[in-house]
């Protein structure tokens, strides 16, 4: 049976669940297990990867190559390529709701006419904020998975929620990869 490690948003306490009551791993020694996802690890790849979508729209608004730059980020930040299934689920999609080839992934974040892909990253926004309310490693380190809000600042300053889970997984070099991404906007009752 695998212990999941909990790290609770805003760096609270971290708990460690285990089965059959056994004691749970602490934060500091997940970090010392020798190539073990951290939780530091997975709140610096999602600081990089809203940078990553920042960049992306700047490209396009200085009417450079925001093509390459989103191809960029996506070899940058997820696992297409590496014989993996990405599942990725996008806030903006509805007739292709999920996204598991690279050029699909790539439509989302830059558009492709005649589709309902008119490009996310090149909105453009000038800043991301995660907002975790938890992230989960397993005990192996192996998987890390995290939960939350991420705010989109447009250039009228105005933030846009939106719920995430994003699953990460290390490559053979040791960078987190995404392999699961799934955002939608909150629900209305509305």
């Amino acid at each position: 049976m695998k212990k999941i490690l909990m790290v609770p948003a805003l760096g609270a306490a971290t708990l460690a669940l285990a089965a059959c009551g056994e004691t749970g791993a602490t934060d500091d020694a997940m970090a010392s297990t020798e190539g073990a996802i951290t939780a530091a690890e997975v709140e610096a790849a999602q600081q990089a990867w809203g940078e990553g979508i920042v960049a992306i729209g700047q490209v396009f608004t200085e009417e450079g190559d925001y093509s390459a730059r989103a191809t960029e980020h996506i070899n940058t930040h997820y696992a297409y390529g590496d014989d993996q299934t990405i599942l990725f689920k996008p806030t903006l999609a509805a007739e292709d709701q999920f996204r598991e080839s690279f050029d699909e992934a790539l439509s989302y974040f830059v558009g492709t006419e005649g589709t309902e892909d008119g490009g996310f990253a090149i909105a453009p926004y000038t800043a991301v904020r995660w907002e975790n309310n938890g992230t989960i490693i397993d005990e192996d380190g192996d998987m890390a998975m995290a939960m939350g809000n991420y705010y989109f600042t447009g250039t009228d300053g105005a933030e846009t929620k939106v719920e995430y889970t994003f699953g990460y997984e290390k490559d053979d070099a040791g960078d987190l990869k995404i392999v699961l991404h799934h955002s939608s906007l909150p629900y209305s009752a509305n």
